[in-house]
This record gives C-alpha cells, sequence and structure tokens, in this order.
C-alpha cells in the first residue's frame, strides 16, 4: 500500500441504506442552469425551480456526499430526497425554511 492509495472493496456501498425516500418532479422554470448540492436543504433551493416544497421540507439529496445535480434551464426530471440527519438545524440558509421556533420540526 503507498500513501494516499485507495483500495475500494469487492461490494458496492449502498447510499443512505435504510432510509426513507420522497421522489419529486423538479423543473427549471428559469433560463439558467441550477445546481444544488448533496447537503442543502432542498426545500430551500432557488425558486426558479418548481416542485413541490413542502413535500422537500427537512430533506436533501439523495446523491453521494461533495456531488450535485444540474436543473437546465425548461428541463424537467425526477429527483430522490431523504431526511436531513443530525439536529436538522440548517441556519443561513432562506428564512423561510428554518425550524419553527422551539418545535424541533421542519
Amino acid at each position: 500500500m503507498r500513501p494516499g492509495e485507495i483500495i475500494p472493496g469487492d461490494e458496492p456501498v449502498e447510499l443512505n441504506p435504510g432510509r426513507e425516500r420522497v421522489r419529486l418532479r423538479v423543473r427549471n422554470l428559469g433560463d439558467r442552469p441550477v445546481q444544488v448540492g448533496s447537503h442543502y436543504h432542498f426545500a430551500a433551493v432557488n425558486p426558479g425551480l418548481e416542485f413541490d416544497r413542502e413535500a422537500a421540507r427537512g430533506h436533501r439529496l439523495d446523491v453521494p456526499a461533495g456531488t450535485s445535480v444540474r436543473f437546465e434551464p425548461g428541463v424537467e426530471r425526477e429527483v430522490d430526497l431523504v431526511p436531513l440527519r443530525g439536529n436538522r438545524r440548517v441556519p443561513g440558509l432562506r428564512s423561510e425554511f428554518r425550524l419553527s421556533s422551539g418545535t424541533g420540526e421542519f
């Protein structure tokens, strides 16, 4: 083994095992592409994306960490979302999508 070498396992890694998923249809109504990162609170993404924001509250994309999904102008696609984990606080994002004060719920 060399420093920095990666030796992959024989089996594929399952992404977010055992997590409930929500599938949503998303359409980019804008004239520019929108890229959304793996851990961004999906309900709070660019307002130019049209989808069921209430269903997306408290969820993020079901993609590998550090990756993103690009939504091209005028294109509609389906995405899978998984619930946010940890203390489920997402400070610094759009204020209308923060936790309800004191409830711990989105």
